[in-house]
C-alpha cells in the first residue's frame, strides 16, 4: 500500500509586476521534498495585505503543512532542517570563497601556460589572484571599507587617508605581481600593506582581545577578524618576498 501524498497549502504573490522570488523557492523546495501543493496566487497589493492581516503575518510567501503555519522560506528551510544564516551572524564563508576562486584561477593559468596545473607559479599566483579579488570586492564601497579599517588598522587610526588608499595599493601590487612588471614597486607595497595589516590584526585579535568584523572583503562584510585575516596580510608579505627573489608571473615570459 502506497504512502498518502503529502500536501502543503502556499500563498504567494504573483502580480503582473511582481512575481515573489521567496515564493518561487518555497514551491521548489516543497516539490523538491515530494509535496502536493495547493497554490494561491495573491495577484494584488490588497489581497496581499488582506492576507498578512488575516493571519497576522508581516510577509508572504506562507506555507502551511498540515493545516499548521509553517511561515516564510527561510521557516520552511528550517522545518526541514536546513541550516538558515541568522541576519548579522558572521561566516567566513565570502573570504573563503575569494581564496577558492583565486586557487582556481591559478590553477587554469598554470594549465595554460604549461599544459598541467602542477607547477611551482600555482601558489604565487594564487596569492597576486587573491590580493586583486579582495580588492576589487574593497573597491565596491570604498567609504564603508575605510570606515571598518578604521576599527583596528594601526596606521589608517594614526592616519585616516590610508584607509581609502589601501585597497587600490592592493589591487595595483595584486595586478603588477600577476603581470611580473614593475617589481621594484608592487614587492615593497605589497610587503608594507602586508606587514602593516599583520601586526594590526594581531595587536587587535590576540592581543587586544577585541571581537571585530573583517574589512578584508569590503565594508558591508560579516567575516571576523581573525585567522584568516592575519592569513590574508602574511600571505602579501610572501608573496613580496617571493617576487624579490623569483622570476616575474608575468604570462609572457
Amino acid at each position: 500500500m502506497s504512502a498518502p501524498q503529502k500536501t502543503a497549502v502556499l500563498y504567494r504573490m504573483v502580480m503582473p509586476d511582481h512575481l515573489c522570488p521567496s515564493g518561487q523557492k518555497a514551491r521548489w523546495l516543497l516539490r523538491r521534498r515530494g509535496y502536493e501543493i495547493e497554490d494561491h496566487h495573491l495577484k494584488t497589493r490588497a489581497e496581499t495585505d488582506a492576507f498578512k492581516a488575516e493571519h497576522g503575518v508581516p510577509t508572504t510567501p506562507q506555507t502551511f503543512i498540515d493545516g499548521v503555519r509553517i511561515g516564510g522560506y527561510d521557516d520552511l528551510r528550517r522545518y526541514f532542517g536546513q541550516k538558515v544564516p541568522e541576519p548579522g551572524a558572521t561566516s567566513y564563508t565570502p573570504v573563503l570563497v575569494v581564496f577558492a576562486v583565486a586557487a582556481l584561477i591559478a590553477l587554469a593559468v598554470a594549465y595554460l601556460r604549461f599544459g598541467t596545473p602542477v607547477d611551482v607559479s600555482v601558489l604565487p599566483t594564487f596569492i597576486a589572484t587573491a590580493m586583486s579579488l579582495l580588492a576589487m570586492l574593497k573597491l565596491q564601497d570604498v567609504e564603508r571599507f575605510s570606515t571598518m579599517f578604521l576599527n583596528y588598522d594601526l596606521l589608517a587610526r594614526r592616519w585616516v587617508p590610508y584607509g581609502y588608499i589601501y585597497p587600490f595599493a592592493e589591487l595595483g601590487a595584486g595586478v603588477l605581481m600577476l603581470a611580473g612588471a614593475l617589481t621594484w614597486l608592487s614587492a615593497p607595497v605589497a610587503l608594507f600593506i602586508g606587514g602593516i595589516g599583520a601586526v594590526s590584526v594581531f595587536k587587535a585579535v590576540y592581543v587586544d582581545k577585541r571581537e571585530l568584523k573583517c574589512a578584508c572583503v569590503g565594508g558591508s562584510s560579516n567575516v571576523p577578524l581573525g585567522f584568516v585575516s592575519l592569513t590574508e596580510n602574511l600571505m602579501m608579505i610572501a608573496m613580496a618576498v617571493w617576487m624579490l627573489g623569483a622570476p616575474p608571473l608575468g604570462l609572457g615570459h
